[in-house]
């Protein structure tokens, strides 16, 4: 093993390198604004977390605080859209039950004033044993889910407090959170069950009168980092012995005594009774620091472990047995990555697959921290078997690595120390090992000189985000110490628009990031790139597929919005006693603002200010009408699509809850489409020329289908569509995507299952989910 690896690339490379990245893109920082100021210190030792579905959670010591990143697409304002909520931490105490409150409360007693000096300071130094010492509040941890793992399809969140409270939150509306199930109390019950027994059920054989007893049953129960796995699929048979194919996640929380508990949770996740224990794993690990997975996949063979690190200085990865899951094997032993004890702690585990270029196969990318340096390992599984390749990445920064982050899109690694220095590490691969190319992140002048805490990727490599200080004040510290959130690009607005022409998910809503950056470049230049409309018409010339097309009207909404007269109205804010002397000079200085404008504008002619005005408003008017052209084809293509799926799944004509009569109508009116025509022939065929029209709930009048937006009867009442089943939305209750798009009505209980898999899709338009 090699103790460190070069990373300078001015060496002579060997002549098989190949670079593990995308094409060549000129990468530049700027900084987003709003900053994000922080209302309590920054607490935990990986702060911040960026989830699939653009949420940023940042750890604080009064609450958890969440900042989803919203691509809105009703704003013409450059700034980053940031939707903020907040989980708080519990105001109660929480402590961990070990036995009988008398036989605990004798224990504390005799520990707090043993004879022997080790057991007394062992007892007295411990935060979790000893409650006179008293237990610091604030988030220690948060992990976030695989996208699609709660009812609105969206991601579950895993937080642990200071006090090892371990719990699972969801999102109800984008507006609140709510406490699906208490993990820790969950576990503790299932212990006080087996009488704090080990994993192989043997009883312990003394009371918690023994120290080492009573330590035994603090850290058994004790979590320290918890991480999701991927979503796997399972089989469930059926009391009629049919086979189910049922999702389930898991979720691996590391012990502070090295054990491994694994919860599994059923897909979409709602009730607290649902998630079940799977498994418990004995990793042997003496003072673990921290958990990682490690998910291996090739062709029909797949393969899932945990790494685990430890603050003495061995990695290794543990098997996770998967049964039930189809095609996933089991590793026979733990694989070493590092065995040398040098005290040095291993933090910020970090697991990426990958494809090895030369090789042609299929290969995991472990990287940590070590201290100043970053650990590095590549697994590659070969017909011989498991090869491992290790080292060390030196000379990156003078002190200890405090966060590290790593980008999926073109593997990158960033790395940031206290001093606020940030490097990006670009593997590149040769025949057996690894070499680092380094850079050095530019940084915004304002944040320059500030002690950086944590920092996160988004989803696509979009943004870096960086928790930091305020930094200095003209000079001077400030008085309280404060903590903001900075957003800075890392990738160039011509860039992201490369990748999302060819992005492999088809989704604008996992494309969040990159879209903003996207919006950002014609908000400023007031126009669409030439070759990135360019592009886009071929692609969709050759390949007419829904995903492009939702990026052209995405592209040209954003458009309308640059093109849009700024509002001139003054913003309304409370008055004040004792300011009309204010308000007064506020007024004359726009009033001489006004008298300025007016003599500038006097010194146009009238003439070309007013064809000006008319070319603006054309112009308006152009992308106005193209926009509808886009959405109007997107919303035709989707009628057929559920058109089609009616004609699948009715034998005979009946009156279902999706309107088939007023979608046929509306698709009729193109008389150049051909594949519509078809599909109505066979529509109509089964219809056997019945109709079935809509009916308002008030007046029981017939509800036209002119617009696939709203829809109103001949008395006046107006009713909105759903965009999924194009039914009139005649509820109180109703879903909306995340940007506002559109509507989507609740599933019903006698809906048949293929009417509640339409209504289960994203939004038509934008992709997002409905909530």
């Amino acid at each position: 093993m090699a103790a460190a690896s070069p990373c300078d690339s001015a060496h002579t490379l060997p002549k098989n390198v190949v670079i593990k990245t995308e094409p060549e893109t000129e990468d530049v920082s700027v900084k987003r604004d709003p900053v994000i100021p922080l209302i309590a210190p920054v607490s935990g030792l990986q702060p911040l977390s960026w989830s699939q579905d653009h949420r940023l959670a940042v750890c604080t010591s009064s609450s958890l605080a969440v900042m989803e990143l919203v691509c809105d697409v009703h704003s013409n304002k450059q700034d980053l859209t940031l939707h903020r909520t907040s989980i708080p931490v519990p105001a109660e105490e929480y402590k961990l039950r070990v036995g009988p409150s008398v036989e605990l409360s004798e224990a504390m007693v005799k520990f707090a004033t043993h004879p022997d000096p080790t057991v007394r300071q062992a007892f007295l130094a411990d935060r979790v044993i000893n409650p006179s010492v008293g237990v610091h509040k604030g988030i220690k941890y948060a992990s976030w889910s695989p996208l699609g793992c709660d009812s609105s399809g969206r991601c579950l969140l895993a937080c642990l407090t200071l006090d090892h409270r371990l719990t699972i939150h969801n999102s109800h509306k984008r507006l609140e959170w709510n406490m699906l199930v208490d993990l820790t109390k969950k576990y503790s019950e299932r212990l006080k069950e087996r009488n704090y027994a080990r994993k192989d059920d043997k009883l312990p054989q003394t009371n918690l009168q023994d120290f080492d007893e009573l330590q035994r049953r603090f850290r058994m129960q004790t979590p320290l980092r918890m991480e999701w796995s991927s979503i796997y699929t399972i089989k469930q048979v059926q009391p009629d012995n049919t086979g189910v194919d049922l999702e389930m996640v898991l979720l691996a929380v590391l012990m502070e005594n090295g054990d491994l508990v694994l919860w599994k949770f059923v897909l979409p996740f709602t009730e607290g009774a649902d998630v079940t224990f799977y498994d418990i794993i004995e990793s042997g690990v003496t003072r673990p620091s921290d958990l990682a997975w490690w998910e291996y996949e090739n062709a029909d063979r797949r393969m899932s472990g945990l790494i685990v690190g430890s603050e003495v200085g061995p990695v290794k990865i543990m098997p996770v047995s998967l049964s039930g899951v189809k095609g996933y094997f089991t590793l026979r032993h733990p694989v070493i990555l590092w065995k040398e004890c040098d005290e040095i702690a291993v933090e910020n585990i970090k697991c990426v697959p990958m494809i090895h270029p030369i090789h042609k196969s299929s290969c995991s990318l472990i990287v940590a921290s070590r201290g100043c340096y970053v650990f590095w390992c590549l697994l590659v599984i070969s017909p011989a078997g498991l090869n491992v390749h290790n080292s060390h990445v030196a000379g990156l920064h003078s002190l200890p690595v405090v966060s590290l982050a790593v980008s999926q899109q073109g593997v990158a690694v960033y790395t940031c120390s206290t001093d606020g220095w940030i490097k990006k590490l670009t593997p590149t691969f040769t025949e057996s090992t690894l070499i680092f190319k380094q850079e050095e992140m530019m940084r915004p002048e304002n944040l320059t000189g500030r002690r950086i805490h944590g920092i996160a990727v988004s989803r696509n490599g979009a943004y870096i985000a960086l928790v930091s200080t305020q930094g200095m004040v003209d000079g001077y510290h400030p008085v309280n110490r404060t903590y903001q959130v900075h957003f800075v690009t890392l990738k160039t607005p011509e860039a992201a628009g490369a990748l999302l022409l060819r992005s492999p998910t088809q989704n604008l809503y996992k494309m969040a990031d990159l879209l903003d950056l996207v919006r950002w470049q014609i908000l400023k230049n007031k126009a669409i790139p030439a070759s990135l409309q360019d592009e886009l018409d071929q692609k969709i010339r050759e390949a007419d597929s829904p995903y492009l097309w939702r990026f052209k009207l995405f592209l040209v909404r954003i458009l309308h919005q640059s093109l849009q007269s700024p509002n001139t109205e003054n913003n309304w804010k409370p008055a004040k006693e004792g300011s009309k002397v204010f308000i007064r000079d506020e007024e004359e200085e726009e009033d001489g603002e006004d008298k300025e404008d007016a003599v500038k504008e006097e010194g146009e002619p009238g003439g070309e200010k007013l064809e000006k005005e008319e070319n603006q408003e054309e112009q308006r008017a152009e992308v106005q009408a193209w926009m509808n052209t886009v959405e109007t084809h997107l919303m035709r293509e989707n009628m057929k699509k559920v058109l089609g799926v009616v004609y699948l799944n009715t034998w005979l004509a009946e009156n279902i809850s999706i309107p088939t009569c007023g979608l046929v109508e509306y698709l009729s009116k193109d008389t150049n489409d051909r594949a519509s025509e078809v599909l109505i022939g066979h529509i109509k065929n089964k219809m056997n020329k019945q109709t079935f029209s809509e009916r308002c709930s008030l007046c029981q009048d017939v509800l036209p289908f002119t617009d696939h937006k709203q829809t109103m009867c001949k008395n006046g009442h107006m009713w909105l569509r759903c965009a999924l089943s194009y039914q009139a939305c005649q509820t109180l209750t109703f879903r909306r995507c995340l940007l506002l798009d559109s509507i989507a009505r609740l599933p019903e209980p006698e809906d048949p299952e293929w009417i509640k898999k339409i209504l289960q899709a994203p939004c038509t338009l934008c992709d997002s989910p409905m909530i």
